[in-house]
């Protein structure tokens, strides 16, 4: 594939992975021809990276972090407008958006590769308040567990999650939300957790929507109500194995968009990062097929 290739390394990524692997991930492109790495050096600015190097011709933009990385670079080739690939390079906490996809994200050879000369298909991605994610929004206890993992100082990877998430466990007090699709409305209900998947994984560990389907122009909500102590610990333990759905408490739907109310603007999270709604009501949809991903199985073929 004769076109330009850009790198976009955050070493902040995976609590310094991200900078750790610079070297290596230098000399994995390097070997396929590719020289142009840049490295980003403050929150959120892979987003600026990838607009300059769109502006310059980039083809296919490597990102090289975890799914807060990966979100960033993408929203950049969203907003564009560009017909521009997105590559996975994993050095993040999680790094689930490649475990649904399946795609090589932790071998710096094979991705190189790919990036160079692989074939790419299209995916959905999810949109709230403007911003695109590729892998989850999440609401609930989602958010007491992200607030907490930057009171860990020692542990990194899946490991940070699940310590927050069983410290959490036990002292989050859930959140009331009215979920409502364009078929149905279940009224205000006292919620865990509330996830909005495009994708199957969160966390690092958790096997959090297993019907959902990167290529289908829908999203999937997994609603966990509130339950005691005893009940949320067995409902933690089958999370992690994907044998949630269907327990008491637990719930799915498919749509191509959900109406979320609450009684304030809401915390949230996507893709990992921490947000503040603007409003206590978020429309949350699928943008089908939107973006174009290196390695990406079973897509439409751009």
């Amino acid at each position: 594939m004769n076109a330009v290739v850009r790198v976009i390394v955050n070493p902040a990524a995976g609590r310094g992975a991200g900078g750790r692997a610079l070297p290596a991930v230098r000399r994995a492109f390097a070997a396929v021809g590719v020289d142009g790495v840049l490295t980003t050096g403050a929150p959120g600015e892979e987003r600026a990276l990838a607009r300059r190097a769109l502006d310059q011709g980039a083809a296919t933009l490597v990102a090289v972090g975890g799914d807060g990385t990966w979100s960033n670079v993408a929203n950049a080739i969203l907003e564009s407008g560009a017909d521009c690939r997105l590559a996975l390079v994993a050095a993040g906490t999680g790094n689930d958006f490649a475990k649904t996809l399946g795609v090589p994200a932790t071998d710096l050879a094979a991705a190189a590769r790919l990036a160079v000369e692989g074939p790419d298909a299209r995916v959905d991605v999810g949109r709230i308040e403007g911003r695109c994610f590729l892998n989850i929004a999440g609401f609930g206890f989602d958010i007491a567990v992200l607030e907490d993992i930057g009171r860990i100082p020692l542990l990194s990877g899946s490991a940070l999650y699940l310590f927050s998430a069983l410290r959490q466990l036990f002292g989050y007090g859930g959140i009331a939300i009215d979920v409502a699709s364009p078929e149905r409305r279940r009224g205000e209900r006292r919620h865990l957790m509330l996830i909005i998947a495009n994708a199957r994984h969160f966390g690092g560990a958790f096997h959090i929507a297993p019907g959902a389907d990167v290529t289908d122009g829908r999203l999937d909500a997994v609603a966990i109500l509130d339950a005691p102590p005893l009940q949320r610990l067995k409902l933690f333990r089958a999370v992690g194995k994907g044998a949630h759905l269907g327990l008491p408490g637990v719930s799915t739907e498919q749509a191509p968009r959900f109406t979320l109310r609450f009684a304030s603007p809401p915390a949230y999270e996507t893709d990992g990062e921490y947000r503040r709604a603007a409003t206590p009501e978020l429309e949350v949809t699928c943008l089908p097929r939107a973006l174009r991903v290196v390695g990406a199985p079973g897509g439409a073929p751009a």
